[in-house]
């Protein structure tokens, strides 16, 4: 294979990838103004419908307007030999291979972002806005950007640092090691993302004593859940939609609630959504997310490994000099096949952890206030209740609201 058939193979897996999308696009969007089953009837009513109808149609329209200029962009850049110019200007400042790699993908990122910014800006303070979920202000969305640049640049660059350097002292036997680095990071972050990542952007106060408190407590002894953690979010300041979650495990686990949540949910309703949560956790979901997380980033980094010295990948890009970080790009583009594959064997997996946990708030609490709690969330976020079977099955990783209720009434 010579670097052109390769070079018509990116644009190929690219081209299919965003034709395969706008398909799916269109078969979830003619689906919208199906009618809704009995069981959820009293999702909305009439105002309310008309308003989730026309949030799915904006969001829709917005992001086939997106998709499409992202993919223009990006057959641009491949036709225009992007790469090449970047990877040239990155060594007019250095031949050492770890910087240039950072400056390489500095710049590609820094531009990306710069393209890509209106489009959110517009997303959050024009359609959110609109629809009446967007509590953020400019100041906040700008500290945001600035505080998720500093930590690519640091976490991000220090990870890809060490990976080069990796490569440079071992040779095609760098992925155990940087296997064991992300490992080791996917690990450190489960176990502290709530304590070192999470007040960068949210301030977390622990639960007051009270009627929620206690009920939450009486629930955990009940099932033999240990947990000295409960914590309070404030979500609200950037959304009206309401979350909880777990994280961390051991000594280190923590419930958080979305100070929506508690808003939004009566105080049964939220101790179904933790008894969902808590499920997870009993039946040891989070682990093997985690364990299956870094086996196929260990799979992937080995495949990387067979590639990475093939000077074909860097001259498809139009780069005469080999290097990792053009052999990341190329790889990255052949083996997002395989990745798609992956990630649809985990969103299955995924929403059969959502039906077990499910069940698992059904038998140690209740089904009929988890059912009003999933009823009151999907109306508050203005929910597709009426969502493509193909769709779902490629893009969801839980079940449907209907699939859940349905699995809770039996």
């Amino acid at each position: 294979m010579n670097s052109t058939t390769l070079f018509h193979i990116f644009i190929a897996i690219i081209i299919i990838s965003f034709i395969v999308d706008k398909i799916l696009d269109t078969l979830n969007s003619n689906h919208f103004n199906d009618k809704i089953s009995e069981k959820l009837a009293d999702v909305y009513d009439k105002n309310e419908y008309i308003k989730s109808q026309s949030y799915k149609k904006t969001n829709a329209k917005f992001s086939n307007l997106t998709s499409t200029f992202s993919i223009i962009l990006t057959l641009a850049f491949f036709f225009l030999d992007g790469f090449k110019y970047v990877d040239n200007f990155a060594r007019t400042f250095t031949d050492n291979p770890i910087l240039v790699a950072l400056i390489f993908f500095g710049i590609i990122m820094f531009g990306s972002d710069v393209v890509t910014t209106p489009f959110s800006y517009y997303q959050t303070f024009v359609i959110e806005e609109k629809f009446g979920f967007n509590k953020s202000t400019k100041n906040i969305f700008w500290l945001d950007k600035m505080k998720n640049w500093l930590m690519s640049i640091l976490l991000g660059g220090t990870i890809l640092s060490l990976i080069i350097w990796f490569y440079q002292i071992s040779g095609e036997n760098f992925w155990i090691y940087a296997w064991v680095l992300v490992a080791v990071f996917s690990l450190f972050i489960n176990l502290f993302y709530a304590k070192l990542i999470v007040p960068l952007f949210n301030k977390q106060t622990p639960l007051e004593d009270g009627e929620l408190k206690t009920a939450i407590e009486k629930y955990a002894k009940k099932v033999g859940f240990t947990i000295n953690n409960i914590f309070v979010i404030d979500g609200s300041k950037r959304s009206t939609k309401a979350n909880a979650y777990f994280s961390g495990f051991g000594s280190q686990k923590r419930i958080t609630l979305f100070d929506t949540l508690i808003n939004d949910l009566e105080t049964d309703e939220i101790v179904a959504v933790l008894a969902h949560e808590v499920g997870h956790y009993k039946r040891k979901y989070i682990i093997f997310n985690l364990a299956s997380s870094i086996l196929i980033t260990g799979f992937t980094l080995f495949i990387l490994s067979l590639f990475i010295n093939s000077s074909i990948l860097s001259e498809a890009l139009g780069v005469s000099i080999p290097s990792i970080h053009i052999g990341l790009i190329a790889f990255g583009i052949l083996y997002s096949p395989i990745s798609e594959i992956t990630g649809l064997l985990m969103n299955y997996l995924s929403r059969v952890f959502e039906y077990q946990a499910d069940n698992f708030a059904k038998e140690t609490f209740a089904a009929k206030p988890l059912i009003t709690s999933l009823k009151k969330l999907s109306k508050n976020s203005l929910s597709n209740l009426t969502p493509h079977k193909a769709y779902v099955f490629m893009h969801y990783s839980h079940p449907t609201l209907l699939e859940r209720i349905e699995n809770l009434e039996k």
